[in-house]
């Protein structure tokens, strides 16, 4: 695939400079086609980053973006156990055609750089007056799960209030959170979807000021892969370094000398790690991840400085992102839907282990997959509401309940049921006379 021309700017060019000068406190000119009204601010804004956007902050945004902009809506798609809301915010276009694009933002609650710029990004998309903003959000919907861990973003924790970590449930689904999210991608089915986090430095073999990372999960659609990997490498990188900011590969260690990987700490091809069920789940997929750590005495001295700068390296990703998203949107769209597609098929084997960088053990190869998994009643109300948030669907059989391989759950299905994989829910019987 051809490298973006390097003299084309950014449909979101100045919009997107606009909201790193609303997070700089800095001013900055933008073209009248594309006037950005800044009111109302983030409260990270309004402090100039001395703090984080609370949530009483948060909520007056949101409700003071929606009633500025026929184009944006807010719901309320679950609570949390100690009773905060899961806010959905929907941004632009409701067509047929429409791209759709999910930024999940703030699933571990003491990482709030990727959920400023999700803040910072509704706003501004919520009350720009350009004719390309507009022309952009009426072909594509923008959902944002501003803070996706509220409980823990209280408690500056990682994990919500029981203490999990919710990008390590998206099969399971036991947390309230992680069921939300899984209904959002169920129901609205989004193209793309970016997953933003932070992460603490290991100088000097890990130390970039963002990393990213595409499903690596090989059960992901071919098709999937190459454009997680072309929106990683010839749109959000790219952007990372016109913005002035450093990128790699997320969980790979490289030499500080030659810049060759030396080792792989994180990063793999678990199906319950958001990035990884997104691709399984049809949609092209990428983790962002700023670095939380101070990059100079200037930054330690005031940490302010360094919370700016996490923030305005999100954005950069983001304006990465929207390029693609409006540059590439036929070719997504024809990704993912043949992904779904392929499920009904019922062809290929599907993968109980490995990644792209590290091919699965024989024994963990279902080269000849079952027609369909058997359920008892008991395990079925054991389960079936997963299934149901998972979009897999299931018949009557007997005293139990069937499962076919033929539909566009196909290369989740046997994650979730079958006894040899690692997170599976129950042990489905496998029926093999197809």
């Amino acid at each position: 695939m051809p490298t973006p021309a390097r003299g084309a700017r950014p449909t979101y060019r100045p919009l997107a400079l606009a909201a790193v000068a609303a997070v700089l406190a800095v001013p900055v000119a933008t073209a009248p086609s594309e006037a950005v009204h800044a009111p109302p601010r983030t409260g990270f804004e309004s402090a100039a980053g001395a703090h984080w956007t609370g949530a009483a902050e948060e909520r007056s945004l949101l409700a003071a973006v929606d009633r500025h902009s026929d184009r944006v809506s807010v719901e309320r798609i679950g609570t949390t156990k100690q009773g905060r809301p899961l806010r959905l915010v929907r941004i632009g276009g409701r067509a047929p055609a429409t791209l759709t694009v999910l930024l999940v933002c703030g699933q571990h609650g003491d990482e709030p750089g990727g959920r400023e710029a999700c803040l910072t990004t509704i706003r501004d998309l919520g009350h720009s007056t350009g004719p390309r903003t507009r022309a952009f959000l009426s072909r594509t919907e923008i959902l944002v799960l501003p803070t996706a861990n509220p409980d823990g973003l209280a408690a500056g924790t990682r994990g919500n209030s029981d203490g999990m970590d919710i990008n390590r449930d998206h099969i399971a689904l036991r947390t309230a959170e992680a069921r939300a999210l899984a209904a959002v991608v169920r129901d609205h089915e989004p193209d793309v979807i970016v997953d933003l986090h932070e992460y603490a430095a290991t100088p000097p073999y890990y130390e970039k000021d963002l990393y990213v990372l595409w499903p690596r999960n090989p059960n992901t659609d071919g098709r999937l892969h190459e454009e997680s990997r072309l929106l990683s490498e010839q749109w959000v990188r790219p952007a990372e370094r016109d913005a002035g900011f450093s990128s790699g590969h997320y969980g790979i260690w490289t030499d500080p000398v030659t810049g060759e990987p030396v080792s792989q700490e994180a990063g793999d091809g678990q199906e319950r790690i958001l990035r990884n069920t997104a691709g399984i789940k049809h949609a092209v997929a990428l983790l962002a991840e700023s670095r939380t750590d101070p990059l100079s005495d200037a930054e330690r001295a005031d940490p302010a400085l360094g919370r700016r700068r996490r923030v305005s390296t999100q954005l950069a990703a983001l304006e990465g992102l929207f390029r693609y998203a409006d540059e590439r949107r036929d070719r997504i769209r024809a990704a993912t839907a043949g992904s779904r597609a392929a499920g009904f098929t019922g062809r290929g084997p599907v993968y109980l282990g490995g990644a792209d960088n590290e091919p699965a053990a024989p024994d963990r190869i279902l080269a000849d997959p079952p027609c369909g998994y058997r359920l008892t009643a008991d395990g079925f109300a054991a389960v079936g509401d997963e299934l149901a948030l998972h979009g897999v669907v299931s018949r009557p059989d007997g005293d139990g309940v069937y499962v076919s391989m033929r539909q566009s759950a196909r290369k989740l299905i046997p994650l979730l049921l079958d006894e040899r994989a690692t997170f599976h829910l129950v042990n489905g019987q496998p029926d093999t006379a197809c």
